[in-house]
This record gives C-alpha cells, sequence and structure tokens, in this order.
C-alpha cells in the first residue's frame, strides 16, 4: 500500500466556478486540487487529482487504484452517483476504502439524488460542506 489517495471527479465538474454557482460555489476544480495537494503534503500523503465526464473511465480509475496500492479513494461520482450500478460494482470489486465527496448535500435537492449507488459500498460520505469536503474526506483517509 502507499501514501497516495486518488481522488476521482465525475462528469461536469470541470465547470465549476462557472456551473451553478448557487450550488456549487465559485472555487474551480483547479482551486480544490490546489487546496487538496497542500492539505495532502501536511498530511503527509500524496494525491492522484483527476476529472472525467466518461463513467467507464472513472471505472477504470477506480481499478487502477487498486493495482497501484492507493491507501484509498475520494470519489464525487457527480450525477453517476445516482445511476451507476458499474461504480458500485467497481468499488465493491477493489477492496479499498472509497469515500463519497458531494459539494451539495443531495439530500436536500432533487429526489431522484437521494439515491446514492456509490454510498452502499463507500465506507464514508462527506456531503454539503462545498470544497472544504473534499479536505475533510482526506482527513478521513489519513486515519485509516
Amino acid at each position: 500500500m502507499t501514501d497516495t489517495v486518488f481522488v476521482l471527479n465525475g462528469p461536469n465538474l470541470n465547470l465549476l466556478g462557472t456551473r451553478e454557482p448557487d450550488i456549487y460555489g465559485s472555487d474551480t476544480l483547479a482551486d480544490i486540487e490546489a487546496m487538496l495537494t497542500e492539505k495532502a503534503r501536511k498530511l503527509g500523503l500524496a494525491i492522484d487529482f483527476r476529472q472525467t465526464n466518461h463513467e467507464g473511465v472513472l471505472v477504470d480509475w477506480l481499478h487502477e487504484a487498486r493495482s497501484v496500492g492507493a491507501k484509498a479513494v475520494l470519489l464525487n461520482a457527480a450525477a453517476y452517483t445516482h445511476t451507476s450500478i458499474a461504480l458500485l460494482d467497481a468499488i465493491k470489486a477493489i477492496e479499498l476504502p472509497v469515500i463519497e465527496v458531494h459539494l451539495s448535500d443531495p439530500a436536500t435537492r432533487e429526489g431522484f439524488r437521494h439515491l446514492s449507488y456509490v454510498g452502499i459500498a463507500a465506507v464514508d460520505e462527506v456531503k454539503g460542506l462545498g470544497p472544504r469536503g473534499y479536505a475533510v474526506a482526506l482527513e478521513k483517509a489519513a486515519a485509516l
């Protein structure tokens, strides 16, 4: 096992900072990555920070996290959280701790966002804290 934590981000998160700032805030994904890189350094960890708009790529990255012996995965699967049994199966298959991350709180939003397939297999979740949620999730990963 390494001290690397994979931070995987799903669809439309590349548009943070301009996409529905009333829900997601004004920080960009690059801002979050910079903040998290500094937090990881302080915790003695490294992060591998990625974003894709493609479900299968997220599955491949989960498999890769296992193959390189990552410490944990922080996963903001975005809309795939509520639709992807493939991600659920991948999380179960990799046998690594996965912490679900959401900028907003899906439970306070539209009904279709209340079900989390990711959450079925994740060891923990952080939601509704905006970008700070990534730092909280990284602290949880460090404690594993």
